[in-house]
């Protein structure tokens, strides 16, 4: 994997509405599940944060439960709480997650990365943040047939949403102070590249990596009943063969390679690697 290299892993909700065991995430991740009131929010919720570690195992070759998850510290108070990380792995990938409306994709790459993904807002959800943008992308979007304002909003705001969690500073910092706009990209911040990417009807999504203009995105759709098999990282793993060369183990000692998953006899498709 190069400096512009990046892989977007799409994580489904099961199936049928069975529960995903919680007992992979740690005591934060957990407290933060509880805090949920619907239990659909808290399973999406699960659902995500379970599924990211299954995908970093396929990484690291860390069992999911144990990977050291943690946060770096915010530019802005010096508290944790900027962008997630692997703590303490040297070589570990960068990554980010988003999930909304049964749907989570995470973003993996060697450099700083920030994600987004949106479901398609209402009308009445575009008004009330079209004051929020920038300038000139306000002008574009009002200069749209109403007809496409929604998707173009869920576009502009999944660009901008997946930028400030690549810096870090999420929605801290004021949505209308940087350009992410499509008519001239040039005055988008520099050192960043934003692009959106195609997802099914009902979701809008876009990725920011740090560094090059031209970044090379694979796509892995993984089929719901592997995310949710106990060996999804050896599944995950064997599906995408490279990724275990891609990056350094943090200690090759103590890594059990994952075994190769005949996958002609399972459901659902393997992703191109």
């Amino acid at each position: 994997m190069g400096p512009s290299d990046l892989h977007l892993w799409l994580l489904p909700s099961p199936a049928s509405p069975r529960d995903l065991p919680g007992d992979e995430l740690d005591p934060e991740e957990r407290r933060r599940a509880a805090a949920y009131r619907r239990h659909g929010d808290r399973q999406t919720y699960v659902t995500a944060h379970v599924g990211l570690r299954r995908v970093l195992s396929a990484y690291t070759g860390v069992e999911p439960r144990k990977l050291p998850i943690g946060r770096e510290r915010c530019e802005g108070c010096g508290k944790r709480h900027g962008r997630p990380v692997l703590v303490g792995l040297p070589d570990a990938p960068q990554f980010s997650l988003s999930h909304s409306h049964g749907l989570a994709l995470v973003a993996v790459a060697r450099t700083r990365v920030g994600v987004d993904v949106q479901a398609l807002p209402s009308q009445e959800t575009v008004d009330i943040c079209l004051p929020r943008l920038h300038p000139a992308e306000r002008q574009e979007i009002a200069r749209l047939p109403a007809a496409r304002r929604r998707e173009a909003f869920a576009r502009l705001w999944s660009r901008k949403e997946a930028y400030l969690k690549g810096l870090g500073t999420g929605l801290a910092r004021a949505a209308d102070l940087d350009y992410l706009g499509e008519a001239a990209e040039s005055r988008r911040p520099a050192g960043w590249t934003v692009r959106n990417t195609p997802l099914s009807d009902g979701h809008a999504a876009a990725a920011a990596l740090a560094g090059g203009k031209d970044w090379r995105a694979a796509v892995y759709p993984v089929p719901a009943e592997w995310l949710h098999a106990r060996d999804a990282a050896e599944r995950i793993s064997a599906a995408a063969p490279r990724l275990r060369t891609t990056l350094r183990a943090h200690d090759p000692s103590s890594v059990r390679p994952h075994a190769p998953i005949d996958t002609r006899n399972r459901k659902g498709r393997a992703p191109a690697s």
